[in-house]
């Protein structure tokens, strides 16, 4: 059986399911490095170590991610038990690090990296937009629904639906997005509850209305420059049974099918 603790695991994305996938294989104490582009976008900032690229630091359920310029810088982050974060969207580092695991994370459902199964000794990637085995070894299945986190050996995952996943009935009901271009403003904080047609904050003095009642579960951060129809955060209906500073359901299940992907190639 090879020696996990000497593997080296790059995460391309460190947005909400990329970090839940990070933060199962920080839990196993293995070695990760996330990337991220420079100015993240993520909705579910609570739970997202792209945090980091804004702040220097984010602490996700007991892991603290860290923002590092370079792989020298990595390496110390890495001694201290914490997540480095690198700038990095085209995986410039790649050639340098020589990763065992390549994880394709960013969810952006198309292949606008290259992404190729020769990249790495094991490259996954998560959801639509990538087949397996050419452009990775296993595609894991990022749909909600009976086959979430299944582990794809040959073939795509299902293609994308362009609908939010349902919750008690609605999809883009729970979204918020911007009316017109310019830049969002809100003194609403993620964890809030609303009432549905309630004003969760302003573009351009446009206001952005939640489609229905329930708690802020996401949002983008304030003060951020948006075009016309963009995503800015979402509404859970299910209200204060939700957790919005924890990891969803989803994004465990596929850390875990990303453990499962690197078990099966390296627990030998």
């Amino acid at each position: 059986m090879a020696d996990l603790r000497d593997l080296t695991i790059l995460i391309r994305g460190a947005g909400e399911m990329a970090s839940g996938v990070a933060h199962r294989l920080w839990r196993c104490r293995l070695k990760v490095l996330l990337t991220e582009i420079p100015r993240p976008l993520a909705v579910r900032r609570a739970v997202s170590f792209c945090e980091a690229v804004h702040d220097g630091t984010k602490t996700v359920e007991g892991a603290l991610a860290q923002r590092v310029d370079s792989l020298a810088r990595a390496e110390e982050v890495w001694g201290r038990g914490r997540l480095p974060v690198l700038v990095d969207p085209e995986l410039s580092c790649l050639k340098e690090l020589k990763p065992q695991v390549l994880v394709e994370a960013s969810l952006r459902k198309k292949n606008d990296f290259g992404l190729r199964a020769d990249l790495a000794p094991l490259v996954i990637a998560l959801g639509p937009g990538f087949s397996a085995p050419r452009e990775a070894r296993y595609v894991i299945e990022t749909n909600r629904g009976h086959n979430l986190g299944r582990v794809i050996e040959e073939g795509p995952a299902e293609p994308d639906t362009g609908l939010p996943g349902e919750i008690e009935g609605l999809t883009w009901e729970r979204v918020l997005r911007a009316p017109v271009q310019g830049v969002f403003t809100t003194d609403l904080a993620i964890g809030r509850l609303v009432e549905k047609e309630e004003v969760v904050g302003q573009v351009a003095g446009q206001p952005v209305l939640a489609g229905t009642k329930g708690l802020i579960r996401g949002l983008i951060r304030p003060g951020t420059e948006v075009t016309a129809g963009l995503k800015l955060g979402d509404v859970d209906p299910r209200g204060e049974r939700v957790q919005a500073g924890t990891i969803s359901e989803k994004a465990r299940a596929l850390g875990g099918s990303v453990l499962e992907c690197i078990l099966r190639t390296f627990n030998t």
